[in-house]
């Protein structure tokens, strides 16, 4: 009887091992089972709700004995002088959040209800103020630091909306103008495209966001906004922070963190001379982000800038398993764009960024310095779902991402084209997009529109593109036939006509102020494009007598070329010729004019800007 007792006991303590280990494997087994796709740190169990997800650790050295900050090993490393991809990897990845008619999405909070509506600005730049930040700090500006649709970007424009009797997602209105030039005194002739929407405000959420934040750790990022790397120059300029490029960089970084929701994913890639993983893509809701950011701010620049192996590296951390429709995919790069390792030329970089962007994951630049180097991003920014932004401090970036972010991360509309039929007109030249290499002939082509805020006059932030037009034939009342196509988000081709009336008048007139403020602007722009490319270069062509229109050059500088490397940038201390500081008091004196019809606060930045040059 005790034996039998004894073998009872014995069973009943092996059911109760085997039960157990049952409950203990049961949600690994449940996850697996039911097919539970979650991103690959979840998938080898070392992140639990609230963990810290960060994967970098600072290594004590380089060879030559500099501080060094990396984990080298070979899952979290892409070589100096890799230049294979693997951008294939995102062939899956998800579709656009956005139906034909209306943005929605499951996630993501709502704008504050309203009944103003949303318009478009064009993808590429979104401000100028690298242009302005170094005229301030008396260093020449870079023709590309300045940009139409970088200006345009910072204004809000009447664009001639009387009612709204269209239902689709992107409907254009036209206006015309006869303007007076300030300078040569000739008869110019302009039509604007306004970028208009039917989507309130109140009703616009964007899907969930997997983004992925490549950091630039580089040695370059050590020196301060208002300096010249590579050649030290620095100013006292105190409107600028004091703090590194780094630095700024961090907290710009950890802002991005608060923009996001619960369900978004974030992954972050660090690069100097080589790529490093910060932390796989995760949900928000699984990641202590406090400790996350306390992590960021920890980080040192030294090293190289070999862009191109962080953004392959953040390119591979998008995984089929992380496809879904619920999805927007975006990359953004936060740098002074001075890459000297990897692939460094323009073309190159291009080619990876249209390739991420053709497999649905799209590119940020936020370009940081005095010394930051546009002329890389100029190349780059007509990548369809692009656009870059400039900044010179903490504050200004938080600015962006409070009142723009769920806008700059949600392309809204692709491949717009417009074409012009007239009998008495053709386009010589189109402002505000940066597609202008594809807009010849009497066609106008912008790869993106990104949706854009409007104020309470109803004036759509950066919400339009000027065409300025040639006369060959007189008419008292010429007709325009205009006639646009372009894609959503789901790549539904859509298209709209339209004909109106161009009057022929000895006198100026405008349709309305977006297009009389927008002209000004276009006019300000060309100037200071022809200005910077005169002063370096000293081209006969670009002198004021000789040239004032919105024209461009694409010059280099072959000492930077061969002793930097073409992406370098050094510091140029600002030079005006006489002719120049004339145009200038011409260009003053009637934005000055113009804006006492305008009241345009935000005019006086570049009219502060002339008057410094005078």
């Amino acid at each position: 009887m005790k034996k039998k007792k004894f073998f009872i006991a014995i069973a009943i303590i092996i059911l109760i091992a085997i039960v157990g280990g049952l409950i203990l494997t049961l949600p690994k087994l449940k996850n697996n089972e039911i097919g539970v796709h979650t991103n690959e740190s979840k998938l080898d169990n070392r992140i639990a709700k609230g963990e810290d997800v960060w994967e970098y650790n600072p290594q004590s050295s380089h060879s030559d004995g500099s501080t060094y900050s990396g984990r080298h090993n070979p899952q979290s490393v892409i070589g100096a002088t890799s230049e294979s991809t693997t951008l294939d990897a995102a062939s899956t990845s998800s579709k656009s959040s956005v139906s034909s008619s209306k943005p929605s999405a499951s996630n993501s909070r709502n704008y504050s209800a309203s009944d103003s509506y949303l318009g478009y600005s064009v993808g590429g730049a979104n401000n100028a103020k690298n242009f302005r930040e170094n005229i301030k700090n008396g260093y020449l500006p870079l023709s590309t630091d300045i940009t139409y649709n970088g200006i345009y970007s910072e204004y809000y424009f009447d664009t001639g909306v009387v009612n709204r009797d269209s239902d689709e997602l992107f409907y254009p209105s036209y206006s015309m103008a006869v303007s007076t030039n300030p300078v040569n005194g000739e008869k110019e002739y302009y039509m604007s495209v306004g970028l208009n929407s039917n989507i309130k405000e109140s009703d616009f959420n964007r899907k969930k966001l997997n983004l992925v934040i490549v950091l630039d750790i580089s040695g370059s990022m050590s020196s301060s906004f208002s300096s010249y790397y590579y050649d030290k120059k620095t100013t006292m300029d105190q409107s600028i922070s004091n703090k590194t490029k780094m630095k700024i960089a961090e907290e710009c970084v950890n802002s991005l963190i608060d923009q996001l929701n619960p369900d978004d994913r974030i992954g972050i890639v660090l690069f100097d001379d080589q790529a490093y993983i910060g932390c796989k893509l995760v949900e928000i809701e699984d990641t202590d982000t406090e400790t996350l950011k306390s992590h960021i701010l920890e980080v040192e620049p030294v090293g190289g800038t070999n862009f191109s192996s962080g953004y392959e590296m953040a390119t591979e951390l998008y995984g089929a398993e992380i496809s879904s429709n619920e999805y927007q995919n975006r990359i953004i790069v936060i740098t002074d764009a001075m890459p000297n390792l990897g692939v460094t030329s323009t073309d190159g970089m291009t080619e990876k960024i249209k390739k991420n962007s053709d497999n649905k994951i799209y590119t940020t630049f936020v370009g940081v310095g005095v010394d930051f180097n546009t002329k890389y991003t100029e190349g780059v920014s007509d990548v369809r779902g692009f656009n870059y932004y400039s900044v010179h401090s903490a504050e200004e970036f938080k600015k962006i991402l409070t009142d723009e972010f769920d806008y700059m991360v949600t392309p809204l509309v692709y491949d717009l084209d417009l074409s012009f039929k007239s009998d008495c007109y053709e386009i010589t030249n189109v402002y505000g997009s940066d597609s202008v290499n594809k807009s010849t002939g009497n066609i106008m082509h912008v790869n993106t529109l990104f949706p854009s805020s409007s104020n309470d006059d109803g004036d759509v932030k950066g919400g339009i593109i000027v065409l300025k037009l040639k006369k060959i034939k007189k008419s008292d009342n010429a007709q325009v036939e205009l006639n646009v196509s372009y894609k959503d988000t789901e790549e539904n081709s859509h298209q709209n006509s339209k004909k109106v009336s161009f009057k022929d008048d000895n006198q100026d007139y405008y349709d309305n102020l977006g297009i009389r403020k927008a002209i000004v602007l276009a006019r300000y722009v060309g100037t200071m494009k022809n200005w910077t490319i005169y002063e370096k270069t000293k081209y006969e062509e670009f002198k004021p007598s000789k040239v004032y229109d919105v024209t461009d050059f694409a010059y280099e500088d072959e000492y930077v070329k061969r002793v930097l490397g073409v992406n370098e940038r050094t510091s140029i201390k600002i030079t005006i010729s006489e002719e120049y500081k004339e145009t200038f008091r011409k260009l003053k004196d009637y934005m000055e004019q113009e804006n006492i019809i305008l009241k345009d606060n935000d005019m006086e930045n570049e009219i502060e800007i002339l008057d410094k040059l005078i």
